[in-house]
């Protein structure tokens, strides 16, 4: 039996394409492009015409583009950047309990940094209330970091609203949005959307991973957290990672040459999930789906609890049928630390250790859904510590 990878929230397959294209240019235009010689300018000119080709995609100038090692540099790099170049105008942040652990972090340092920062409650459902939002800006917020797609449970804020109200309360308040797990499933035009802020990485759309943007208003000052030789307008100084680069935005290219597809056979593969595992609860009294088959919820992650059955021993059986799943979110997996998500989101604390996260690609089909429920049903029983 081939394997079944249900773990693309964590990472994707690199694009065979994508590969091949990376190891062609890889072949041509290997110089530093820093260097002042010819050929390092050949691959200076290639970086800048990748870069304009990203930045159109989201609605950006290539100015306002910072090419980073991924989600949780970028995250830190908006945050605390921002943060620390702005701590005169204001102390406040404000952000949710449902983060990525790289946001959640970050705003813990600033705090024993002497920074007030606010986290948003969010519903069962893993949604903030506007409302909750609108009373906490005051003119002491500086700054609002709240991501498009949570990572564990698939939960989508509205971001077009948020942003909106954000800018109508205080003006000068920047939005940060953490978009990592939402490009390719949705688009932004970060202009119109009213983002100053916003983090994306190459390997959650089947790019390489070590590489990821940060676009950055043009009009917004952050202070860099590394310091070298200046590139990248002084703010992320190092050799840029040219191969990642341009790998990274032909994934992208290829995403959105086939996003409608690619999206509309996610959502048709997480409904049938959803509905399998609806089905297969009408069997057993130990499963609770916290993910909901509405617009609400990205098209790729499915996250399903089994009372009786903790996460990692679920995970490491489906593993030796081939299936590979995720027990939370991946980044932090190997950390005993509770989820902060199924925490915020009231899930019942037994449960909350019997939580697997499921997350589509767009490789996935329907039939390795069914081959996933059949070994479930063959699993949990024998799994059910309330059964012994």
């Amino acid at each position: 039996m081939k394997d079944i990878y249900l773990d693309n929230s964590a990472t994707t397959k690199l694009d065979d394409e994508v590969m091949e294209y990376m190891s062609s240019f890889n072949k041509s235009f290997y110089a530093n492009p820093s260097s002042i010689h010819r050929f390092g300018y050949l691959v200076e000119e290639e970086i800048k015409k990748h870069t304009k080709t990203f930045a159109d995609l989201i609605g950006a100038d290539p100015s306002e583009l910072i090419w980073t090692s991924g989600g949780t540099e970028s995250n830190n790099l908006a945050i605390l950047g921002y943060a620390y170049a702005h701590k005169k105008e204001g102390t406040g942040i404000i952000t949710t309990k449902i983060e990525h652990p790289s946001v959640l972090r970050a705003c813990e340092k600033l705090s024993s940094d002497g920074y007030d920062v606010k986290y948003l409650d969010v519903d069962s459902t893993g949604h903030i209330d506007l409302k909750a939002l609108e009373e906490n800006i005051t003119d002491n917020i500086i700054l609002v970091s709240i991501m498009y797609v949570n990572n564990e449970i698939g939960s989508v804020q509205d971001i077009d609203a948020i942003g909106k109200l954000i800018k109508e309360k205080n003006k000068n308040t920047a939005f940060h949005v953490d978009f990592v797990q939402g490009f390719g499933k949705y688009k932004v035009t970060c202009k119109k959307n009213h983002i100053d802020f916003l983090s994306i990485s190459s390997h959650k759309f089947n790019g390489p991973k070590g590489v990821g943007a940060l676009y950055k208003k043009n009009e917004k000052r952050i202070l860099p957290l590394s310091y070298g030789g200046g590139q990248q307008q002084g703010l992320r100084s190092g050799t840029l990672n040219t191969l990642g680069i341009v790998g990274m935005v032909e994934a992208a290219k290829k995403y959105y040459d086939d996003f409608d597809d690619i999206n509309s056979r996610l959502l048709r593969i997480r409904d049938y999930l959803i509905d399998s595992l609806a089905n297969l609860s009408n069997k057993y009294d130990n499963i609770y789906i916290n993910t909901k088959k509405d617009s609400s919820f990205a098209p790729h992650i499915v996250s399903v609890s089994f009372k009786g059955i903790r996460s990692e021993v679920l995970v490491h059986a489906l593993e030796e049928k081939g299936i590979y799943v995720s027990s939370g979110s991946a980044c932090s997996s190997h950390s005993k630390k509770v989820s902060d998500t199924l925490v915020a989101i009231g899930l019942d604390k037994n449960l909350i250790d019997s939580t697997i996260r499921v997350s589509l690609g767009r490789y996935n089909d329907i039939g390795e859904i069914d081959t996933f429920i059949t070994e479930l049903d063959k699993l949990i029983p024998s799994l059910d510590i309330r059964k012994r």
